[in-house]
């Protein structure tokens, strides 16, 4: 792995397929490129340049025509967004009464860019909401 490799923030995208792998990995046992580009609607060209960078920054093992493996990093960082983008999806649906289909969308957009300090507030900010049962969201 280059030095420069390691220390590179991953994109919204890269982080995508790390989470779209999980998801695959979790229903499947098994992730494929295939599978990877079907879920992403992309070109199985675009999965493999997408991999390769994966693989070379330790995210991911993939070797060519085989299955695609999360290394332990790529795992803990799909778990982290996949986290997120349900805390956030249910804030807009169940909070913000958003239908399900925007509310998908806007979660997977937001899941990327939202600061943490905003992020922890939302979640501290759903759980008085529970909590309190006060509020008729």
């Amino acid at each position: 792995m280059k030095k420069n490799e390691a220390n590179k923030k991953l994109t919204a995208n890269m982080e995508d397929y790390l989470e779209v792998i999980a998801d695959l990995q979790k229903k499947n046992g098994i992730a494929r490129v295939r599978d990877i580009g079907a879920q992403m609607k992309v070109k199985n060209s675009s999965v493999n340049a997408a991999l390769n960078s994966l693989t070379e920054s330790g995210y991911a093992v993939h070797e060519k025509y085989g299955y695609v493996e999360l290394t332990n990093k790529g795992k803990k960082i799909a778990s982290a967004v996949k986290k997120k983008h349900d805390l956030l999806f249910k804030f807009l649906v169940d909070i913000l009464k958003i239908d399900k289909k925007t509310a998908e969308e806007d979660a997977c957009k937001m899941e990327h860019t939202i600061s943490q300090k905003t992020y922890d507030r939302i979640v501290e900010f759903i759980k008085y909401v529970e909590k309190c049962k006060c509020a008729k969201f």
